[in-house]
């Protein structure tokens, strides 16, 4: 490659560079802020799932992974997807996960979370559908 090729390349690989994080900074704006677009009212979480270890966060993601699939589930048997029905309380979720899972192997949460999230995305376009329709999406 010919010198003036070669710092060309380099200019523009150092421009590139310097313009992907000034991009990121602009865009990514982390917030705590628990707004929404739809159905605003949403329960928050257990306080028992937002204070666990992150050793055993793996226990929160199947605690909401089984929430999902609740819902999603919910919704394409109802047909309906008022904000009630999408957003409920954390009651059965928890529930399921204490009845079911609460003394499983990490790896074997793993595996259930798998499964619900299948369970979740079977349904999930058509639930989307019914959401869409309410303007609940």
């Amino acid at each position: 490659m010919k010198p003036a090729r070669l710092t060309l390349a380099l200019v523009a690989l150092a421009v590139s560079l310097l313009a992907v994080p000034a991009f990121a900074e602009r865009n990514l704006v982390p917030t705590l802020d628990r707004s929404f677009k739809v159905c605003r009212d949403r329960p928050a979480e257990p306080s028992w799932m937002q204070e666990i270890p992150l050793r055993q966060v793996y226990q929160r993601v199947l605690v909401q992974d089984i929430y999902r699939t609740q819902n999603l589930e919910r919704i394409v048997e109802s047909g309906n997807c008022d904000c009630d029905t999408r957003f409920p309380s954390w009651d059965a979720a928890e529930g399921v996960f204490r009845e079911r899972h609460a003394s499983d192997e990490r790896w074997e949460m793993l595996q259930a979370s798998d499964a619900y999230n299948r369970r979740a995305n079977d349904v999930r376009l058509e639930a989307k559908a019914i959401c869409e329709t309410a303007g609940n999406w």
